[in-house]
């Protein structure tokens, strides 16, 4: 094999590899891409939405529009935590707020809802309806809670 040809199978093995191990490790990855991007991630969250009674079809499936997750920490454990909306156009009105542990085990979340119509003058926060997905402790309920109001557009 050619030198090159070495140094263009490397590559390739680097970028390929490096998809997930950044997904996991800085927060690159999005709400919408974890079931398909790591096997482990779709387990785990299959165990806790099999254990929740009608929940919409884009929060079983975690499809739908999302941004960027961050890697954040709450009681000494890593997880990365993130946005996901129905559709760009209903983000107020449907989100979730979706948190995995790094290590992939453990994986809770938070639907919010504000009813559709709400007039731009009244805060959503006064009028949404919010569920928390896969037990999550008064920590991890407070993260969630502080995921969402870094959200410009919630007050």
């Amino acid at each position: 094999m050619s030198n090159l040809s070495l140094k263009t199978l490397a590559a390739a093995l680097l970028l390929g590899g490096s998809g997930l191990a950044m997904a996991a490790n800085d927060g690159q990855a999005r709400a919408n891409e974890l079931l398909n991007a790591d096997p482990q991630y779709r387990e785990t969250w299959q165990g806790v939405v099999k254990k929740e009674e009608r929940l919409p079809e884009w929060v079983i499936n975690l499809s739908g529009t999302s941004e960027q997750m961050n890697a954040v920490t709450e009681d000494s454990d890593g997880y990365l935590v993130g946005p996901l909306c129905e559709t760009a156009d209903t983000c107020l009105n449907k989100r979730l707020i979706v948190a995995f542990s790094l290590d992939k085990e453990d994986a809770y979340a938070m639907l919010v809802e504000v009813p559709a119509g709400l007039p731009a003058d009244k805060s959503p926060t006064r009028h949404a309806s919010y569920r928390f997905i896969g037990k999550p402790d008064e920590g991890m309920q407070k993260l969630l809670m502080e995921q969402l109001k870094k959200d410009p557009n919630w007050y």
